[in-house]
């Protein structure tokens, strides 16, 4: 594992599923993490102890990354707190899930700003603080929904597409800052948020028996991804989309 020891990682949404898996990965290789959480203080705060435990040292913020004020409040404790930040994993999301002739303008501004519009601003906040510290990587969560047509996913999947051409435009425009910018999307993850679709138990099934690999994506599975795009191994990698499903879309028309 490369180590990513005295960097500062701010992971979104870092309290529980792929978030959390992520903000331990991270901290296991040694950085200091950022917890940003929106409604469950409780659980961001035993996540917290988790990372701790690893012998680096976390905060949690709560913040509407959907909201810019939000997030500008939430860099300014940041900044207060460690002066600088070398990671921005904007991994928060939310959406909602049904067929597109049903979809209301308050669930396509929902999703998009959560989604989408958190990582624009996000970056813009963000840029500061790692220009302090030479430099940094950015890395966006993404889903196969983006390039593939999925029931009732049309808000998220057209954010995700959102997600991935914006990391494109910021790892050219931040290039020269030193700040390398990736996207990781993953196949099906069974995580809380999965409860949402009231096909679950057979979209998982479908997905583990279809998934060259043999079994569905699991948090950390994209979380290792995400670690190895934050590495200076991955310095070369730039404006791409990682691809973590376990060879399921090479089987999708």
């Amino acid at each position: 594992m490369a180590s990513l020891r005295g960097k500062t990682a701010l992971v979104t949404g870092g309290s529980r599923g792929i978030g959390k898996a992520i903000a331990l990965t991270l901290a296991e290789a040694g950085c200091d993490v950022i917890i940003n959480f929106f409604r469950n203080r409780k659980q961001a705060e035993e996540t917290a102890e988790l990372i701790r435990s690893k012998g680096v040292r976390c905060q949690i913020v709560k913040a509407n990354v959907g909201d810019p004020e939000k997030i500008g409040q939430m860099f300014d404790e940041i900044e207060a707190e460690f002066g600088g930040l070398d990671i921005f994993v904007s991994n928060a999301a939310s959406g909602v899930l049904m067929p597109l002739l049903e979809l209301k303008e308050s669930h396509w501004d929902w999703t998009m700003d959560i989604n989408a519009r958190a990582l624009l601003f996000g970056a813009q906040r963000a840029v500061p603080l790692m220009e302090k510290r030479g430099g940094g990587k950015i890395v966006a969560l993404s889903s196969l929904g983006s390039t593939r047509v999925l029931d009732n996913y049309t808000t998220v999947g057209v954010s995700k597409a959102a997600v991935e051409s914006l990391i494109r435009y910021l790892a050219v425009e931040l290039a020269p800052k030193n700040i390398a910018a990736n996207a990781v999307s993953g196949g099906a993850v069974d995580t809380d948020a999965l409860t949402h679709f009231p096909n679950r138990e057979e979209l998982l099934a479908e997905a583990s028996r279809r998934t060259p690999a043999g079994r569905i994506v699991e948090p950390q599975d994209l979380a290792n991804a995400v670690r190895f795009l934050c590495s200076d191994d991955a310095s070369m990698i730039r404006g791409q989309t990682i691809v973590v499903d376990g060879g399921i879309s090479l089987l999708m028309q």
